[in-house]
């Protein structure tokens, strides 16, 4: 059997860009952090190009030039900063010089010699629009719209004279604008009522159409097409009972990928445009049979290239010939020596719950040989978000985990995307607890299973599944054997107080707001039921994180310690919402995996 340092080295290679001559650039943490490397063939010997401590956060390949921009934050603060680096010469140039704000990547220009990007260094909770030429860099930049919200950018129109500005009031209310570059003028092209998303969107390849992912009028994201002469929107694709979850449109082109989330597994569509909203397919890729995304056209539109895993496959780039559909792995990331065939695939199950709904999860039994003849021990294993959804794609931890005999159960309990805006929404403010009580209904069908030990029932999760453990500890005290909460809330009052200013206002939109919903969420904090934890409980924070301050952990830990519960605390000075730097990962988990095996 594999030690867990083995399982936490197996890497991944993500985020890929495709250069003019074919180059392939994506990020890879065969370091320890993710860092920027490049091919140029498939399965050749990658070649890295930054050798930073901090992770590398995204990389883009000019359109026209043998250059990459890329992204980097310090601690995992996720105050990014942007960086130019020159590929032949292998010099890197910073673009911003402002360490203290937030700066998120808006693209090239056609022509590459601009960027643009929104950033928060006037007022830290709203995002400015910035164009800057490639060798210019910090002040340099012009500052071309000054935001009153929650800004990021889509990319530059056809004839690089506008940009695509999204605005985010919620995770599920969203909306788009066109701004004009001479003029400075913002065009807000999707007014509504009420909460409607526009996510993934891309120019039109004449620059007078948007191409979106949108529930406008829908309980799941279709594919459609808002022209914008006329403020009209029509249907390209509409998912049925699924959601189109994402576009890539080449604007030179009209070649265009998007994909569907079938019960969290990903079917890609190739495409090319013969009219406003008609397409020819082209043969579908062959990846494996989980999640796929990230697609990057080439600069002639003929190939592009994604990142793909599954369960049994870690995360690798691909490359796809856009007639044929031919597909070749082009990186090998290291399974640290474990062979591929040792990796457990999940079945898909659903439970009942309290109100009759079906809850879907994936559920991993452990091999034959590793499982205890009076049941096996169970991790319930709560996403983050709310608004996300677990997925099929390849987790070592999780590989670990079943590798010493634990069961791993990974419910999408209500306010998970995926399923429909209406079940997204079933959770909302004073409705959070229901989600809770899909755990408990999870533990109940768990317990039913013959394969399972109902008394070896662990919680686990991270970010708002950190509090979702916290949660189900204090409701449900007699259904665990342990907790690990990694990232969590514990009081949605002290979270919504310290979290990042730009973050509030978005957050309080999910959980209710410190003015009209105060009492509530104290009613909800796990850290003010605290004394009905009954289970060892383990904690794991990062002294950086801008999203749930480490004060979270602080607060809880030091609340169960006085009921006397056993309850360990880990919290790393160099990491922020997560726990992202190898080492600390292998110290992290190790921990967690002795906390395991003492109470579990």
């Amino acid at each position: 059997m594999h030690d867990l340092e083995r399982y936490l080295n197996v890497r991944s290679a993500y985020g890929a860009s495709v250069g003019p001559e074919g180059t392939v650039a994506f990020l890879m943490d065969t370091t320890g952090t993710p860092q920027l490397w490049t091919l140029d063939e498939p399965a050749g010997w990658p070649e890295q190009r930054t050798f930073y401590d901090e992770r590398v956060t995204f990389c883009s390949f000019s359109p026209e030039r043998r250059e990459l921009a890329f992204g980097m934050d310090e601690g995992g603060d996720e105050f990014t900063q942007l960086f130019r680096l020159e590929l032949d010469a292998g010099e890197v140039h910073p673009l911003t010089d402002t360490p203290d704000a937030i700066h998120y990547w808006g693209g090239w220009s056609h022509g590459g010699d601009r960027i643009a990007f929104a950033a928060n260094r006037r007022d830290e909770s709203v995002f400015d629009v910035y164009v800057q030429g490639r060798d210019e860099r910090g002040d340099d930049a012009d500052l071309i719209y000054e935001g009153d919200g929650w800004l990021a950018l889509a990319g530059w129109s056809p004839a690089d004279d506008r940009l695509l500005v999204t605005e985010h009031a919620s995770s599920f209310d969203k909306d788009l604008y066109v701004l004009h570059l001479d003029s400075g003028d913002l065009d807000h092209v999707t007014p509504h009522d009420g909460d409607v998303r526009y996510n993934s969107p891309s120019w039109g390849p004449d620059g007078d159409a948007i191409y979106c992912c949108t529930d406008r009028d829908s309980d799941t994201l279709r594919l459609e097409r808002l022209d914008l002469d006329t403020g009209d929107f029509a249907v390209v694709e509409d998912g049925g009972e699924w959601n189109v979850d994402g576009i890539a449109l080449d604007d030179e082109t009209g070649r265009l990928a998007y994909s569907r989330n079938v019960d969290g597994y990903t079917e890609i569509t190739v495409g090319e445009l013969t009219g406003a909203t008609a397409y020819e397919t082209r043969p579908t890729p062959d990846l494996p049979d989980g999640t796929a995304g990230g697609v990057s056209f080439g600069p002639d539109g003929e190939t592009f290239a994604l990142s793909a895993s599954s369960r049994t496959n870690n995360t690798n780039v691909h490359r796809i010939t856009f007639e044929s559909g031919e597909t070749e792995q082009w990186t090998r990331a290291s399974t640290a020596g474990i062979p591929p065939s040792s990796f457990r695939e999940p079945e898909l199950v659903h439970y009942e719950t309290f109100d009759d709904r079906a809850i879907p999860a994936y559920f991993t039994l452990p091999a034959e040989e590793k499982r205890d003849a009076d049941g096996v021990p169970v991790i319930v294993d709560i996403h983050g978000g709310p608004e996300s959804q677990r997925r099929p794609s390849f987790s070592g931890l999780t590989q670990y985990f079943l590798s010493r005999g634990y069961a791993v159960f990974e419910p999408n309990v209500r306010g998970s995307t995926g399923y429909g805006t209406a079940y997204t929404h079933l959770d909302d403010v004073e409705k959070r607890m229901d989600s809770v009580k899909d755990v408990r209904a999870a533990v109940e069908w768990l317990s039913d299973q013959s394969a399972v030990d109902p008394d070896r029932i662990v919680a686990k999760g991270g970010s708002y599944g950190g509090f979702m453990v916290l949660a189900a500890l204090t409701e449900y005290p007699d259904l665990w054997a342990a907790g690990v909460d990694s990232v969590g809330i514990a009081n949605f009052v002290t979270f919504l107080e310290n979290t990042g200013a730009w973050r509030q206002d978005h957050r309080e939109a999910e959980y209710g707001s410190l003015d009209g919903d105060r009492e509530f969420l104290e009613s909800i904090s796990p850290l003010n039921h605290a004394d009905r934890i009954d289970a060892p409980l383990f904690v794991l924070h990062g002294a950086n994180d801008p999203r749930v301050p480490v004060g979270e952990a602080e607060q809880i830990v030091e609340e169960v310690r006085s009921q006397g519960i056993p309850v360990e605390k880990l919290i790393f000075e160099d990491e922020g919402h997560g726990i992202s730097k190898l080492e600390n990962r292998i110290e992290a988990y190790t921990a967690v995996v002795d906390f395991l095996d003492r109470h579990v």
